[in-house]
Order: structure tokens, then C-alpha cells, then sequence
């Protein structure tokens, strides 16, 4: 049976520990705290671990311990239970963690599942004693859970935080600058492994990161220490090239221990910035941009501006090359297959970067979004939007993807779920064009000019082009791929526009130029680009959704293409 009992954190603790039952030689979790702040634990002998804590100065100033026991517990148990509470007690907001997000990996057990629901239960008793106060649900919806660093690491997440940690290590002692470039398909963790290496590494100094005995990240972390002395001053940012992504993660990192939002960058920071950043960290680098179909007059000046200051060709620096001016050592989040239109850097710059004998490259596999569907989902997404197609349909039992005939249906499904789930959208690629954003340049009632008509249904555009996803009317509102972009949905219901059709002659997909509304998208790329860029786009909205996407065709002959592999 679980039992959650709470005691005074002073020095009397181990003397009092040691007479109940499971106070030594026992699994136990515990959760230290005050009014402000926490920490995590688990332990075999939580009588002498009670002491090691009172000896740090950071821990003196908690005043509670509450231990977490069960005559089933063991060393595995323990240790899941532990990182599930980290992950849900950090963003649940009731304290800041002082916690280390190092050595927490993902691994299985026997009668884990069984388990779990008793954690479920441990949550309640905790929210009862007020030591957490939201819904699970609620927090798995929240952008603080969903870019937390407090998560298990994959195998292969893992993997690449170890080795990039002791090339660091080594080539800080060297002097020797470094790129890394960590490509990754859509769901397989970027955002939060990025996330998660910024707080690892920025915190490195805090003696709280060497509790973990004999783990390889934690010793790696020792070695950056031991070499570089003024590790705790390191000049460290998160490069965000998405302004959407950009506000949202921001926001999170007011709520982290040892995060804030001045270390969320635009490139364009990084480019003002008069001093040079020992570590840069770049997520969605495939959306890093070039001086060539830009929004703007302004835009296009701003680029002339920092390439002159910079020492490049005034036209042809990039913001990749601004990251790598101004940093010693980068690590690059990227994604070919999410490059979406001619100001995106081109592959070529990536493949050369690659070359150099100071890069080191690697690879995520494992996929997290669309878990119930896995990897399989996610490559069969891609060969359908391709002009190489699946050989025949393939079903996916758990994860829910379905082509509706009727848009009605497709936005009342998709408020159905969010009323369910929570994080349920609407998105659709840019063949309409945007309308409501000139109505509110000019403060005309902009909800009442629509920018999307299909069947005689009148939609607009998101209304916010920063943290979209969480603004208070985006369920009525359609969103477009910079909204969604590095975000997870619970359900994504898509709308296929009038840019992407398919020639049943032929056999293939192709773009309509005249549907396509992202004027500099279309305005110098190649018929073959601007297909590309268009089933990009596609593919990654369909696969936003954790557990279904729901899609509305436009053009009556890619129906009848997508029907071979979707059902209807």
C-alpha cells in the first residue's frame, strides 16, 4: 500500500527516519520543499540521504521532506517514479525545481504499467496535499510540460548528449571551435533535447548535477568543469528562428530554475550582440534564413546591415552565417524535409558545413509525437506526399487518421476533441490569401473579414503570430505552418488547399502557382521548388497530431489520390 507521510527537514531527520519502518535499507522517493521551491529524490536509505542533503547549502533552506513508500517498490520503480514526478511537479508550477535534468533516461521494467497507475494515484494523494494542484491531463497540454528539460531521454537522445559533451569537453581544452548538427524528422525530440542541453549545460557549475553515481553525462559534465574554470559564466543562448516558437518558449522559461527568457534568441539578436557567445544552440536550423525573398524593404536592410557589420558579402551571408560568427561552439537542430520556402538557408550550406573536419553529425530516429502511429506513420506521410507513393495502404490500429468529405465536419470533429483532449487545431497550407491581417493593419473589424471560403464555410487566419496555439480564440481560428511549426497537437485537423493538386493522367502531384499565397514563396522558385516546399509543408502539418490527424482535400483529384491511403 502507498503511503505519503511528511516530516520537519531539520537535523533531528535522521535520528527520526531511522526508527520507522521504511526509513533505512528501503526504495523510497521523497520530495523536499518550502513554500517556493523543491527537490526531488529517490534513495535506498533515505535516513542517511536526508543527511547528505542538509550538508548542501541549497537544500538547508527547504523545510519539509515527504516520502513516497510501498512494499513493492524497488530500485527501478523508484527511479521511474522519481523522473515522473520531476517531469510533472516541474511543470505544474507549484515550486521550482532545483533539480538537475542529468542521467534521467527512459528504460522498462517488469510490470511497469502496473505501476504507473500507482503513480496516478501518488499524484492524487500529493494534490490533496496540496503539494501539486493541476490535472494530469491539464498539464500534458501545457507548452511547460511539452518543452520541459525535465525529460527521460530516448536511447539515441541520450547517446548524442554524451558524445557531444565529451567532444566539448575535449576540444575546450584544445581551444578548438565545433559545429554539431543533430538532423532529426518531425517528432523526434529536437526542440527538447535542445532545451534540455541548455539547462544541462548552463547549470554545470551547481554541485547538485554530481549526484548520480557513475553516470556517463554527469562525468562528462565534471570534465567541461575541471577544463574550463569560468564554466559558470558561460555565454549561452537558444537560437529560435520562428517568432511563434520564439514567444512561446520565452514564456516557459520564466517558470524553469536556472532558465530565462533573455536566453531565448532571435538570429537577429545574435547578430547585434556585440559579444561572442561560447555556445549557441539552434533549433529548427532549417529555417534559418538567406537574404533572398524577404517580407519586407526593412528585412532586407537588417540582413545588408548585420552581414556588413559581420565581414560578409552584404547579399549573401545568411543567419547560419551570423551563428557561426558569433559563437565558438554551435549545436544545430535540422531537418531538410521542413525547409518551406526560398528564404529558408538552402540544404547545400548544411552539406558543406558537414564537410568540415571540426563538425560532428548525428541522427535521431526514435519518434515521440505520433507515438501511436511511430516512425512507420511518419515515413508513410512523407512517401504519400512525394511523387514516389506507398506500394499499398497501410493501417495504423491506434493512432487516428481519417480524409473527410464535408470541411463542417472536419472543424466540428476537431472542437469535439479539443472540448475531450484540449490542444486540438486547425491548420491549412497558404492557398488562401490573408486577408484579415490588411483589415487589422487598417483597424477594420478584422473577425468579420474572412480570408478562407470553401463551400460557402468562411474562416480566417490565426489572429496571433506569437504563441498561436494557446491564444484565446485559436479553435476558430485556421492556422497556418509558422504557427504550428516545432509545436505538438493532440489532434491536427488539416486543410489541403488548392496549391497541391494531383494530374491523373500522369500520375502525379504538382503545385498550382496561381493558389499558392505566400507571394515570397512562389516569386523565384522553380516549378520543382515550389512543389517541394508545398508537400513539406504538408507532411510536417501531418505530423503534429499525437493521436490523429484528420485531413479536408480541396481538389477533387488528390481526394482520389490520398483515399488510396487514407481511409475516408
Amino acid at each position: 500500500m502507498i503511503t505519503l507521510k511528511e516530516y520537519d527537514f531539520n537535523n533531528n531527520i535522521s535520528t527520526k527516519l531511522k526508527k520507522e519502518k521504511h526509513g533505512t535499507n528501503w526504495p523510497v522517493v521523497y520530495i523536499l520543499n518550502n513554500k517556493e521551491e523543491a527537490y526531488i529524490g529517490e534513495t535506498t536509505d533515505i535516513s542517511i540521504r536526508s543527511n547528505q542533503h542538509l550538508a548542501k547549502e541549497i537544500r538547508k533552506k527547504l523545510m519539509k521532506i515527504n516520502i513516497i513508500t510501498d512494499e513493492t517498490f524497488n530500485k527501478s520503480v523508484i527511479l521511474d517514479l522519481e523522473s515522473f514526478l520531476i517531469k510533472y511537479m516541474s511543470a505544474d508550477k507549484t515550486f521550482k525545481l532545483q533539480n538537475s535534468n542529468g542521467g534521467m533516461q527512459n528504460h522498462n521494467y517488469y510490470q511497469r504499467e502496473e505501476y504507473e497507475k500507482k503513480f496516478k494515484e501518488i499524484w492524487k494523494k500529493l494534490k490533496t496535499k496540496g503539494l501539486v494542484k493541476n490535472a494530469l491531463r491539464e498539464i500534458e497540454n501545457s507548452d511547460l510540460f511539452k518543452f520541459s528539460p525535465y525529460k527521460s531521454l530516448t536511447a539515441d537522445q541520450y547517446m548524442i548528449v554524451n558524445e557531444i559533451l565529451n567532444v566539448l569537453a575535449k576540444n575546450i581544452e584544445a581551444k578548438q571551435n565545433t559545429t554539431f548538427i543533430i538532423h532529426g524528422g518531425a517528432g523526434t525530440g529536437k526542440t527538447v533535447l535542445g532545451i534540455y542541453l541548455l539547462k544541462l549545460i548552463s547549470q554545470a557549475k551547481e554541485s547538485e548535477h554530481y549526484e548520480i553515481e557513475e553516470d556517463q553525462v554527469e562525468q562528462n559534465l565534471y570534465d567541461i568543469l575541471k577544463i574550463n574554470e569560468t564554466v559558470e559564466d558561460l555565454r549561452i543562448g537558444l537560437v529560435i528562428p520562428m517568432e511563434n516558437l520564439r514567444g512561446t518558449l520565452k514564456k516557459v522559461f520564466k517558470y524553469i530554475k536556472g532558465l530565462n527568457s533573455n536566453m531565448v534568441l532571435s538570429p537577429n539578436d545574435v547578430a547585434k550582440n556585440n559579444q561572442i557567445y561560447d555556445l549557441l544552440i539552434v533549433d529548427e536550423a532549417h529555417r534559418l534564413r538567406q537574404r533572398k525573398n524577404l517580407s519586407s524593404a526593412k528585412q532586407y536592410n537588417t540582413f545588408k546591415l548585420n552581414n556588413i557589420k559581420l565581414g560578409l558579402d552584404e547579399n549573401e551571408g545568411t543567419e547560419l552565417d551570423w551563428i557561426l560568427k558569433k559563437s565558438k561552439y554551435q549545436i544545430l537542430f535540422y531537418d531538410e524535409k521542413q525547409t518551406i520556402k526560398p528564404t529558408d538557408v538552402r540544404q547545400e550550406k548544411f552539406i558543406e558545413l558537414e564537410k568540415n573536419s571540426k563538425c560532428y553529425s548525428y541522427q535521431l530516429k526514435t519518434q515521440l509525437r505520433c507515438i501511436l502511429g511511430g516512425e512507420k506513420y511518419v515515413e508513410y506521410i512523407k512517401r504519400i506526399f512525394s511523387n514516389n507513393p506507398p506500394s499499398k495502404k497501410e493501417s495504423f490500429k491506434k493512432y487516428d487518421i481519417k480524409l473527410f468529405d464535408n470541411i463542417i465536419d472536419l472543424i466540428a470533429e476537431i472542437k469535439k476533441k479539443n472540448k475531450e483532449l484540449g490542444l486540438c487545431r486547425t491548420i491549412a497550407g497558404y492557398a488562401w490569401p490573408w486577408n484579415s491581417k490588411g483589415a487589422k493593419a487598417k483597424n477594420i473589424n478584422y473577425l468579420n473579414t474572412y480570408d478562407i471560403n470553401i463551400d460557402g464555410q468562411k474562416y480566417i487566419w490565426n489572429t496571433s503570430t506569437s504563441d498561436w496555439v494557446n491564444s484565446p480564440n485559436s479553435i476558430n481560428e485556421i492556422g497556418s505552418i509558422h504557427t504550428i511549426q516545432g509545436f505538438d497537437l493532440n489532434y491536427a485537423g488539416i486543410i489541403i488547399g488548392n496549391d497541391l493538386k494531383y494530374d491523373s493522367i500522369n500520375n502525379k502531384l504538382y503545385a498550382d502557382r496561381n493558389n499558392y499565397y505566400d507571394k515570397n514563396g512562389k516569386n523565384t522558385a522553380s516549378e520543382e521548388e515550389l512543389l517541394e516546399y508545398i508537400l513539406n509543408i504538408y507532411s510536417t502539418m501531418c505530423t503534429r497530431g499525437m493521436l490523429g490527424t484528420y485531413i479536408y482535400v480541396c481538389n477533387k483529384e488528390l481526394k482520389k489520390y490520398l483515399s488510396k491511403y487514407i481511409n475516408r
